[in-house]
């Protein structure tokens, strides 16, 4: 059986990659933004993951980064007890966004005018970016850390985290619309290209949820993720729907079939647990992220016969 191409390699950090975040297709194409604990986030190509440019400022180690829509715009979260807020073009940070306690995650509502944060503190916080003197609404519920924040609509966001819940926020109540339960730690969500569907890596499970229902789809407990004994850190759909990424902390990165849960492929190659993957637009790579500080970004086939080990020696 054929053996899956070594991927591209992309240095620069000294510390862990936390997260990360690919852009939307834009007229230059798309951006893929890292958060390190080296305490900066890094502006990459989407397609061949070319330095663009570092985000610096933050004092303390860096654990989310998103863009917002149109790639103009990033969000930083970070130790320092502070998000803040960078034009993505230039690299100037525009406005920071004080917290009381370690800041883990941050989201961009479609329109760009608003943010929502969670951390440390396990409060969800909405700031309007257009108000900077004013209070940010709160979103309280949560009985640990906030360890993923998302938009679902401008109405609607979410956030999960250690209390294993993922909830749902009305943004004009603050009230709590919907509430998911798992069996551990809620480490990751992305949704899908159309935003039909939102992936959830919680413990040892990935599942598949419908966006407008809140009904599960597909849920797989991955055995070769359990055995390590730290969980599914991250997972994300492909965007035609057919197969899965998913990582944790045995370093290796699987790709699995959607339909089945089979594994298709296991690609080694990271020197530590892997924190972060997630598939570029239109799905013909997906980058992963981890414990050893590079990102790796690898070619996505879509042919299942290729179940061999990739670039075992990278």
């Amino acid at each position: 059986m054929p053996t899956a191409s070594a991927p591209l390699i992309c240095p620069g950090h000294s510390r862990p990659v936390a997260a990360l975040d690919f852009s939307e297709l834009t007229d230059d194409g798309s951006f893929l933004i890292s958060a390190c604990h080296d305490k900066t986030a890094m502006l990459r190509s989407g397609e061949t993951g070319d330095w663009i440019g570092t985000f610096e400022g933050h004092k303390g180690a860096v654990w989310g980064a998103a863009l917002n829509h149109g790639a103009t715009r990033a969000i930083t979260c970070s130790a320092d007890f502070s998000a803040r807020i960078w034009d993505a073009i230039t690299g100037d940070e525009l406005q920071e966004l004080k917290h009381k306690h370690i800041v883990r995650t941050a989201s961009w509502s479609p329109s760009s005018s608003h943010v929502v944060t969670g951390g440390k503190e396990a409060k969800a916080r909405l700031f309007d970016l257009s108000r900077p003197e004013s209070e940010p609404m709160i979103f309280t519920g949560h009985t640990s850390m906030i360890k993923v924040v998302k938009y679902v609509s401008p109405q609607l966001v979410l956030s999960g985290g250690e209390d294993k819940t993922l909830c749902f926020w009305d943004t004009r109540t603050l009230a709590e619309a919907n509430k998911l339960q798992f069996e551990g730690t809620v480490n990751s969500v992305d949704f899908s290209e159309d935003g039909g569907i939102f992936t959830v890596a919680a413990g040892n499970e990935v599942s598949f949820w419908e966006t407008m229902s809140l009904q599960c789809i597909k849920r797989y407990t991955l055995g070769a993720i359990e055995g390590n004994g730290y969980g599914v850190n991250s997972a994300t759909l492909h965007p035609n729907q057919k197969a899965f990424v998913a990582a944790g902390g045995n370093f290796w990165v699987y790709v699995h079939d959607f339909e089945t849960g089979a594994e298709l492929q296991c690609n080694k190659g990271h020197h530590g647990p892997v924190y972060a993957v997630r598939f570029a637009p239109g799905g013909r790579t997906y980058a992963s992220g981890g414990d050893d500080g590079t990102i790796r970004i690898w070619s996505f086939s879509g042919d299942a016969s290729q179940t061999e080990d990739a670039a075992a020696t990278q």
